[in-house]
């Protein structure tokens, strides 16, 4: 199996090089290779991922900031991979934790999501946040019937031949409600497995607010109804 790892990155110049670190080391039980697609940032991140030398490591740029969404759809078109993982370069995220999404998949699921939320909320994390994503899935799996604990998650890990059919029109974080429902009206065999998780503060540069929730919940409605 190859795994095909997409890294939107948009101004991570703080933690992108020490991300990368992670995901090349981190041994997986798969053939991997790193797409990585920087969103034209403008704090530096772009001379960091200029200096990777990597046969494993493909990395593009946007003259244009588009939004993850975007990032994601160039990253898409350059996978090649039979499956995907979006891997956000912020550290909120572990590396390691993919072998376990990897495992899902070699029992033959098609749709792997990394779940923060499965065995409760992740310490240190902020309540409104917290109970935000929770009323999000649950009002996501109203629409699209699925029983996910954690439908905003970064760990999706999806078949490519599943992804590249998939059209996204989202630019923003609206991506992961388009995704969840576009899969689910698909009927694809779909699972959880739990996640660490460290969440950043606004103050480190976490990026989501209300006007994304409320996109969210035009997304759950507008991917799932129409």
């Amino acid at each position: 199996m190859k795994l095909s790892i997409l890294i939107p990155v948009y101004n991570e110049a703080k933690t992108v090089e020490n991300l990368i670190k992670k995901v090349l080391s981190t041994e997986f039980d798969a053939e991997t290779e790193v797409v990585i697609v920087n969103d034209a940032s403008g704090d530096g991140t772009k001379d960091i991922l200029n200096k990777i030398r990597d046969p494993r490591v493909k990395v593009l740029h946007h003259t244009a900031n588009q939004g993850k969404g975007a990032a994601i759809r160039t990253a898409v078109k350059n996978a090649t991979g039979d499956y995907i993982i979006i891997q956000d370069a912020d550290l909120e995220y572990d590396p390691s934790d993919i072998k376990r999404l990897i495992q899902k998949a070699q029992e033959g699921y098609d749709v792997i999501y990394g779940s923060r939320f499965l065995n409760g909320k992740p310490e240190g994390e902020n309540s409104i946040h917290y109970l935000g994503n929770r009323l999000l899935t649950y009002i996501s799996n109203i629409f699209s019937g699925l029983d996910l604990t954690d439908m905003e998650t970064c760990y999706k890990m999806i078949k490519r031949d599943i992804f590249s059919q998939i059209e996204i029109e989202e630019n923003r974080f609206g991506i992961e409600p388009e995704l969840t429902a576009k899969i689910a009206r698909n009927k694809y065999r779909i699972t959880e497995v739990p996640i660490s998780y460290r969440a950043r503060n606004y103050r480190e540069g976490k990026k989501i607010g209300i006007k994304d929730a409320v996109r969210t919940v035009y997304c759950i409605i507008k991917y799932n109804l129409f």
